[in-house]
């Protein structure tokens, strides 16, 4: 099957199966993570393309948030699908590597033997890129109304050395997952672009942690 087809087949059965999901997990979040990585790519000419698309269109298929916490689903379903397009087994399963090891939480996870690959270091700085600035902002604060959790809550400090199991329980004020997570993004970048790319959504971030605290407290 020729490239272009498959990326647009795969462009069709993840806006089909993310129909209706919550707004910071949609069809426009994969979007904007496979255009991150599209610019991500033009610095790092030696990963595999193809790869590196499919595995951003993918990446969230089935998101354990919102599957009972279960992290088998998403490699499935990207499984099955890349098969049904006769895609070569190898590619299959980094693909599947890349989705099975990008997130976030699994970086607090210390056990085990830790799958690498270019592809899915653009892959997941391309993710994380759409978790930080005025974007991340936005999306952490959907995802806390969809959870109907509080903005803030001074008598809950951050837990700031969570587990992996911690922050997949984690109810905490959405305030506190700037300190748990948000802000700590930028240091954990992988590509020389995606660092620089971070950098100024990382500053906004600050900047309006800035303005939350002095409205909250009726001083601006």
């Amino acid at each position: 099957m020729k490239k272009d087809l498959l990326v647009q087949n795969t462009i069709d059965f993840v806006k089909d199966s993310l129909e209706g999901a919550e707004g910071g997990h949609d069809w426009f979040h994969i979007e904007r993570v496979y255009k991150n990585a599209l610019l991500l790519l033009q610095m790092e000419d030696k990963a595999d393309t193809l790869v590196v698309q499919l595995a951003a269109l993918l990446h969230d298929i089935a998101d354990p948030k919102f599957h009972d916490g279960d992290e088998s689903i998403g490699p499935k379903v990207a499984r099955e699908f890349l098969t049904s397009q006769q895609l070569e087994a190898h590619l299959i399963e980094h693909i599947v590597n890349i989705i099975q090891h990008m997130s976030y939480k699994n970086s607090l996870d210390n056990t085990g033997e830790r799958f690498s690959s270019l592809e899915l270091k653009i892959v997941q700085d391309a993710d994380r890129l759409d978790a930080m600035g005025a974007i991340g902002i936005a999306r952490a604060f959907n995802y806390g109304g969809f959870k109907n959790r509080a903005l803030f809550d001074p008598a809950i400090p951050p837990n700031l050395n969570m587990t992996k199991e911690e922050y997949k329980k984690s109810n905490a004020p959405t305030i506190n997952h700037f300190y748990e997570k948000l802000l700590l993004l930028k240091d954990g970048m992988n590509t020389v672009a995606g660092k620089k790319m971070a950098e100024d959504r990382h500053s906004f971030m600050l900047q309006f942690l800035e303005q939350f605290y002095k409205e909250w407290k009726g001083k601006g």
